[in-house]
C-alpha cells in the first residue's frame, strides 16, 4: 500500500482518484480547504485532510507531505481573479513541489492542461492568460526539480462517464471526461514510463494503461 497525498482534494477529478486509489488498496490523503468538505472526500475512500495551501509554506506543506509516496497537484484557483489565479496554481504549486523535495517525496504527478506550452498563443488581455502563464510557471518549476515528476495535459474536461480509453496524439479540444483524468493520474503513478513526460491527452480508443506504456512521442515536446 503506498500513501498518496491529492492536493486539491474536493475537486472532481481528485474526488474520482481518490476513490480508484481506495479501490486498488492504496492510501489517498487528500488535502482540502475546509472542514465542510471531509465528508466528500470519506465518502470518495479519502483520508481528508485540512490545509489551506494557499497560505500554507513551504514547511508547512512539507510536514503534511512526510511519509507520502507520491504528491498528486490536482488544485487551482478555479478563475476568478487573476492574483489569485497566480496564488494557487503558480505560487502555491510551485510551493508543493519545493516541499515535496524537503519531506523527501520524489514522485510527483502534476495535472495541468494541454496547452501548457511556451506557445500556448493566449493573449495578455485574455482573461484566460493568467491561468495559461501560472500553469507554465509551475510546470516549469516541477520539470526544473530533481523529483521523478509526470505532467499531465487533458484536453477539455467533461462530466462524461470513463471510457478507460484516450489518446496522446489529441487533436482539436481533445475532450476527456474528469473521470479519465483521474485514470490516467492513478495509472501514471505506477507506470515509470511516464517520469520525465508532459503528456498530452484527449478520449482515445487506445486504453490507458497501454498509451502510458508506449513511452515519451510528440506530444510529450513543451514545444508541441
Amino acid at each position: 500500500m503506498e500513501r498518496i497525498v491529492i492536493i486539491g482534494g474536493h475537486g472532481k477529478v481528485a474526488l474520482h482518484l481518490a476513490r480508484l486509489l481506495a479501490d486498488r488498496g492504496d492510501e489517498a490523503t487528500s488535502v482540502i480547504r475546509a472542514s465542510e468538505q471531509s465528508s466528500d472526500v470519506e465518502t470518495a475512500g479519502g483520508k481528508p485532510l485540512v490545509l489551506d495551501v494557499e497560505k500554507a509554506d513551504t514547511d508547512r506543506m512539507a510536514e503534511a507531505f512526510e511519509g507520502a509516496d507520491a504528491i498528486v497537484w490536482s488544485a487551482g484557483a478555479g478563475g476568478g481573479s487573476a492574483e489569485r489565479t497566480y496564488a494557487v496554481d503558480r505560487d502555491a504549486a510551485q510551493r508543493a513541489i519545493d516541499a515535496a523535495a524537503k519531506a523527501g517525496v520524489r514522485r510527483f504527478v502534476m495535472v495541468s492542461w494541454i496547452g501548457s506550452t511556451p506557445d500556448h498563443g493566449i493573449d495578455p488581455d485574455d482573461s484566460f492568460f493568467a491561468y495559461a502563464d501560472a500553469k507554465l510557471a509551475a510546470d516549469d518549476h516541477l520539470r526544473a526539480s530533481d523529483l521523478d515528476w509526470t505532467i499531465l495535459g487533458p484536453g477539455t474536461l467533461t462530466t462524461d462517464e470513463p471510457t478507460g480509453r484516450i489518446t496522446t496524439a489529441p487533436q482539436g479540444k481533445a475532450e476527456v471526461s474528469r473521470a479519465d483524468v483521474a485514470a490516467v493520474a492513478a495509472a501514471a503513478l505506477v507506470q515509470p514510463a511516464t517520469i520525465g513526460r508532459f503528456i498530452r491527452f484527449g478520449q482515445g480508443e487506445t486504453s490507458i494503461a497501454e498509451a502510458l506504456a508506449d513511452g515519451p512521442g510528440p506530444a510529450d515536446s513543451v514545444d508541441a
